[in-house]
């Protein structure tokens, strides 16, 4: 385990904690700084020599973030994480933790155990996920469903539940994919899980809707190969309102006026494939 301190201006936090944990954080302290600025504490389980890669990857986001290494207190951050997470509403759906003793649990309740796979329901990137799947399931049937950056699952889990006829979890990452067979079995759903990397091992147009909680950068870069990958519509998330625009136009071939939704400084575009 090592730790990164990172001291940023203020503004910036949700954008540096979201990219932490992308990045694979087992957890994160904010701590005091002089005013209008930010410190984070960032643990990551890594070892010495994967220090100065990781370090990259956060200075390509985080420019004007500050990086230096802190000494590493014996705290299980999994644990600590647990002992706050309580059970909550996102939509209709109820979210509960799986250590959590319930009877007759209703079709909108998905059990989660959180882990270092991100997507617990708690993040407002999955929040819209959330909103705009039961959205499209109100429109019409959601079909077949492809979750990319799957992480926990959760959100392959709520499609499943809003009446997907087959749904897909896809990850690169192996805490991801233990992540989403767990919360699969435990919440008693079918769910084929996919090591893959983006849409790459998928056929195209294989899926009516995709669902991507990403980045914004990572969206971009994939434009034309998530938008090769959904039938009718799909739902992107994980970027913040300050880069919708770019987003947006990097999908304009696939729609070119998509549905925007925004949950603070969050939000998420809902596009319906343009037919020829």
């Amino acid at each position: 385990m090592i730790a990164l301190r990172l001291t940023l201006p203020a503004a910036r936090e949700e954008a540096a904690v979201t990219l932490l944990w992308e990045l694979g954080t087992a957890g994160i302290e904010v701590q005091s700084a002089p005013e209008e600025t930010l410190a984070l504490l960032a643990y990551f389980p890594i070892d010495q020599d994967e220090i100065p890669t990781l370090v990259m990857a956060i200075r390509r986001e985080l420019a004007d973030a500050t990086i230096e290494a802190a000494d590493v207190p014996d705290v299980d951050w999994v644990a600590r994480f647990r002992d706050g997470f309580r059970s909550f509403a996102v939509g209709s759906f109820q979210i509960i933790p799986a250590w959590e003793a319930r009877a007759n649990l209703g079709p909108r309740a998905l059990r989660i155990d959180p882990g270092r796979a991100f997507g617990t329901g708690t993040h407002e990137s999955t929040q819209l996920c959330v909103l705009l799947l039961e959205r499209l399931a109100e429109q019409t049937a959601l079909g077949r469903v492809l979750d990319v950056g799957a992480g926990t699952g959760i959100l392959a889990l709520v499609a499943a539940r809003l009446g997907a006829t087959f749904v897909v979890a896809s990850d690169n990452d192996a805490e991801a994919l233990a992540s989403c067979r767990q919360h699969a079995t435990l919440n008693g759903v079918h769910l084929p899980v996919l090591c893959a990397d983006g849409g790459r091992a998928v056929r195209p147009g294989l899926f009516d809707v995709l669902v991507a909680n990403l980045m914004a950068p990572l969206l971009i870069e994939r434009a034309e190969e998530l938008g090769a990958l959904f039938g009718r519509s799909a739902v992107l998330a994980g970027l913040l309102t300050g880069e919708v625009d770019d987003v947006r136009r990097a999908f304009r071939a696939f729609d070119p006026a998509p549905r925007v939704e925004c949950m603070g400084e969050w939000a998420a575009l809902c596009l319906t494939r343009r037919v020829s």
